[in-house]
């Protein structure tokens, strides 16, 4: 009793990219602290420049954008480990999350700071709750830069990420 590979595949893949939509990945507007052991001049905080990257010394520029917070540590770590350090170990945390958007029908729409676990609910209430217009079961996530931005539909529990467009719909009767 074995399912087609088709058939399989159908069922896994949109549960896998559904996953992925929820993964954090760093971009401008993000401020990181980098420890880099027994290396204070490497030591501190560096913010995400608009072209993604951050500028560190010695090694220069180093390019985070769209990259998971151990893919940007590997990253540092072996750019650093050419001619730089011989054996650099490298932590790497954010310290502050760019911004995320709430849109539409809340009572103050605007730019907040993202706290981490949160959710769709979380935001409409620091946006001041929805209006007596607010369609609360069509919401939407835009995701991503405005090159490869996605639109998601959302429910009250659905993650948001930093850099987030919410966008609450207006019912019409």
């Amino acid at each position: 009793m074995f399912l087609p590979l088709w058939l399989l595949l159908i069922l896994l893949v949109p549960g896998a990219i559904a996953h992925a939509q929820t993964i954090y990945t760093i971009d401008s507007g993000d401020e990181l602290r980098i420890t880099v052991f027994e290396e204070n001049d490497l030591t501190g905080d560096f913010p995400v420049g608009s072209d993604g990257t951050i500028t560190l010394p010695l090694a220069g520029k180093i390019e985070l954008r769209d990259l998971t917070l151990q893919a940007a540590q590997n990253r540092i770590t072996n750019t650093l480990a050419q001619g730089f350090l011989r054996h650099p170990v490298v932590s790497l945390e954010v310290i502050h999350f760019r911004p995320f958007y709430i849109l539409g029908e809340v009572n103050d729409p605007g730019q907040y700071d993202y706290v981490s676990g949160m959710n769709i609910l979380n935001a409409v209430a620091l946006g001041g709750g929805f209006t007596y217009r607010a369609d609360q079961d069509d919401i939407v996530i835009l995701r991503g830069r405005e090159d490869n931005r996605i639109k998601l539909p959302a429910a009250p529990n659905s993650i948001v990420l930093p850099g987030d467009i919410i966008r609450v719909t207006e019912r019409y009767f």
